[in-house]
């Protein structure tokens, strides 16, 4: 089957997608965007976070004929070009990238709270990255990260 979709505000096409293929494995096999890992296959892990037509959705449990139609925003898409997004930098530097495996998944998640909540608090963001495991590192240092890309976030929308 053909799935057309648009993917990081780009009409794409996937050929010969399989009627049980995931959206994952679609967006990194097929239109060549690895920055939504595969880790679990169920849902467990957050690793493949995407949005789906603005919604939050572990792209593993998403068949790709699902996404017919439909808007994907995945890790790669929330760049503007060569310019990272202000969470994607607030990772690097807050040095909440270690093997890199849970990041793209994190990153998504955090942007789509801080579009929800410009001012979380430490619970309200444990609460939104509960769905997204890492091993390597302790959480402490994305924690860190989100309250950083919160008040980057924040100063840019004061400034404007």
């Amino acid at each position: 089957m053909r799935v057309d979709l648009t993917v990081n505000g780009e009409r794409r096409q996937a050929d010969d997608v399989w009627e049980g293929e995931s959206l994952l494995y679609v967006l990194r096999e097929r239109l060549g965007l690895p920055g939504s890992k595969n880790a679990c296959e169920q849902g467990e892990c957050g690793s493949c976070s995407v949005y789906l037509d603005g919604e939050l959705v572990c792209s593993c449990l998403v068949l790709a004929g699902q996404a017919e139609a439909r808007e994907v925003v995945t890790v790669e898409g929330l760049a503007a070009g060569d310019e990272l997004h202000a969470v994607q930098e607030a990772y690097v530097e807050a040095g909440a990238v270690q093997c890199g495996f849970c990041t793209p998944g994190l990153i998504v998640a955090s942007h789509d709270l801080l579009a929800r909540n410009a001012d979380p608090t430490d619970a309200q963001i444990r609460e939104a990255l509960a769905g997204n495991l890492c091993r390597c590192t302790g959480y402490e240092k994305i924690l860190d990260a989100v309250r950083l890309a919160a008040q980057r976030l924040g100063s840019e929308e004061r400034a404007a």
